[in-house]
């Protein structure tokens, strides 16, 4: 069973690490590739939007992996603290590893409408066809990726990078990405309607709702409908 596929929704997970250096302004690699992704948030929609079938997706830059807390402080803790048998070597020896990234890390992460076959390919293909110059900024500074020309080097160095997902999270269900916007349009709309009807005569009320299900036209996933990577309602 693959891990990355819940029934047609499939969770994409894409680690890169991120070249050590500066560019000519002096800004670190990795910082300035947390930049470009932060200049996005002013843009009026996601450039995401033109990727066909995404869900949902997030970019980000992974510093290092950090330690919540040290050991709780139980009272065989605080025993051992003041314990003259017990040196502080042996007590910071005691306490648990602390992991480290060897590289700053883009990481890519999304779950998107694969189908019944579960075709990834044709998801980074559809990824690229629209989104190339963007994805050559971000991945610029990442190792291995100067060898990235074309689409398929684009799928063979994504799929070098990915991890499978060790918990599945699809926030909808697995239909086609035109019906959950329908869905989503559809909602926001009975919304507005439900809001502006409040104790309205039961005539006009009936009148009103079929005008309305005449502009909203539910089983026409087309149009109208939400648009894809708009951030506000």
């Amino acid at each position: 069973m693959n891990p990355n596929r819940s029934g047609r929704a499939y969770a994409l997970t894409v680690l890169s690490p991120i070249k050590e250096g500066f560019t000519d302004e002096k800004i670190a690699y990795a910082d300035w590739v947390r930049n470009r992704l932060q200049d996005w948030n002013g843009l009026d929609n996601s450039p995401m939007m033109r990727v066909p079938n995404t869900y949902l997706c997030r970019y980000f830059v992974l510093d290092d992996i950090y330690t919540e807390s040290l050991p709780t402080g139980s009272a065989l803790d605080v025993a051992g603290d003041y314990s003259p048998y017990i040196s502080r070597e042996m007590r910071m020896d005691a306490l648990p590893k602390k992991d480290q990234l060897k590289s700053r890390y883009l990481v890519f992460s999304c779950n998107f409408h694969c189908g019944d076959a579960g075709d990834l390919d044709s998801y980074l293909l559809g990824w690229w066809s629209v989104m190339q110059a963007q994805i050559c900024e971000i991945w610029q500074y990442c190792y291995g990726f100067e060898e990235v020309k074309h689409v398929g080097a684009f799928i063979h160095y994504i799929k070098k990078c990915q991890l499978d997902a060790a918990l599945f999270f699809d926030g909808s269900n697995d239909e086609p990405l035109e019906e959950q916007l329908k869905a989503l349009y559809l909602k926001n709309e009975f919304a507005q309607f439900a809001a502006h009807h409040q104790g309205s005569e039961v005539t006009t009320l009936r009148k009103n709702f079929d005008a309305f299900l005449r502009r909203v036209a539910p089983s026409d996933w087309v149009a109208p409908t939400w648009s894809p990577g708009k951030y506000r309602a």
